[in-house]
């Protein structure tokens, strides 16, 4: 009788969004099995979207499940299309395809004129709040929380993100199997947005989160990393 081989640890790559670094995943990894493999990028190594992209694909196991937070989604699927034969599945978590509008990039090309490194002190209150759930945009200690990952990214990385292009970013290119996540309740990134990349990236399966904002790897981490996991292990039954 053969001897059963061993199954290897899943690896995972989870990728954060604006302004944002891997203490926003913190919550959300303690609901994932222990046996997972987790590597934590980082939106930095270039100037734009795909060269991002080259940089966190050069520094990845071979093969891996892809989670992209918003801007992180972005960059996630670039990486999805471009490097087919690492990436086994994609998750995209409150993103879009869509570019920043006009007024959008205003508002951070005057955010980034009216600051320096020196006085750069995360980003502001009022628009962290806007990205969390109506519920939770009194939360002192969230906003906090969210301002500090600004503050140890600092002004350069604001600087960097704040230009980073969002058109072209492939979607009909992926080729793996596709999760799209989103909130009912998130201000900044709507329910139109998720059908669009439902619609637009082939073997997409769409999640709709309650009880949360932009924010969901914060807001609601154990019922993300719950989505996920069920998602995953239904692609692995079929």
């Amino acid at each position: 009788m053969k001897k059963p081989v061993d199954t290897p640890p899943r690896q995972v790559v989870l990728v954060p969004g604006f302004m944002l670094d891997e203490t926003l995943w913190d919550e959300f990894g303690r609901h994932l099995p222990e046996d997972w493999e987790i590597c934590h990028a980082s939106l930095t190594g270039g100037q734009t979207i795909r060269d991002i992209s080259r940089h966190i694909a050069n520094h990845l196991p071979q093969r891996f499940v892809l989670i992209g937070f918003s801007l992180g989604g972005y960059i996630a699927r670039q990486l999805a299309a471009d490097y087919p034969e690492k990436v086994d599945a994609l998750v995209i978590i409150a993103s879009s395809l869509r570019e920043d509008t006009e007024q959008q990039a205003k508002h951070k090309l005057q955010a980034i004129k009216a600051l320096s490194p020196a006085t750069f002190k995360g980003l502001s209150r009022g628009t962290v709040a806007r990205s969390l759930h109506a519920d939770r945009s009194q939360d002192a200690e969230l906003i906090s929380r969210i301002k500090r990952m600004g503050v140890r990214l600092g002004y350069d990385a604001l600087v960097t993100q704040s230009g980073l292009r969002r058109s072209g970013v492939p979607t009909t290119a992926i080729r793996c199997p596709t999760l799209i996540v989103a909130s009912a309740g998130d201000a900044l990134r709507s329910l139109e947005e998720a059908n669009e990349l439902f619609e637009a990236i082939p073997n997409a399966s769409l999640q709709v989160l309650d009880g949360s904002g932009h924010m969901i790897p914060l807001e609601q981490p154990e019922e993300l990393a719950a989505a996920i996991i069920r998602w995953l292990n239904a692609q692995e039954r079929h």
